[in-house]
């Protein structure tokens, strides 16, 4: 019996020296690739300006600003991204590059979308807050 004890804390003391630099609530992983300034962190209704890549698991991009060359801009709060940006991206502060890793539930969920994102796909994202207006 205590040995079992033992590998259970074992078990969560190794799942604890794996976790990323945050764990939202909702499904997304964060992990700084560079830091940003700490202090400005994008509100409710503020427009935000990124750069992105977008990834299935196997790093098969999907979708890239950066291929574009063109900022993509979203309004945090407005649900015109999926949940895992809303909530990742709000964490962000201002020049700030993380990689996203969201879950089907906080991504494009059992639909996917066709042709593009398979069904219950874990998607990664190398997000760069650029700007915040």
């Amino acid at each position: 019996r205590r040995a079992e004890k033992q590998e259970a804390k074992n078990s969560s003391d190794r799942q604890t020296d794996r976790q990323t630099d945050r764990q939202t609530d909702m499904g997304v992983d964060l992990e700084t690739i560079s830091p940003g300034d700490g202090r400005t962190f994008p509100k409710k209704g503020q427009t935000c300006v990124v750069h992105y890549t977008g990834m299935l698991q196997n790093g098969k991009k999907f979708d890239s600003s950066r291929d574009r060359n063109k900022p993509f801009k979203f309004k945090i709060g407005r649900q015109e991204v999926i949940k895992g940006w809303e909530e990742g991206v709000a964490q962000m502060s201002l020049g700030q590059r993380a990689k996203l890793t969201c879950s089907p539930d906080v991504a494009y969920g059992a639909t996917g979308h066709p042709g593009v994102i398979p069904p219950n796909a874990t998607l990664i994202f190398d997000v760069e807050l650029i700007r915040i207006e």
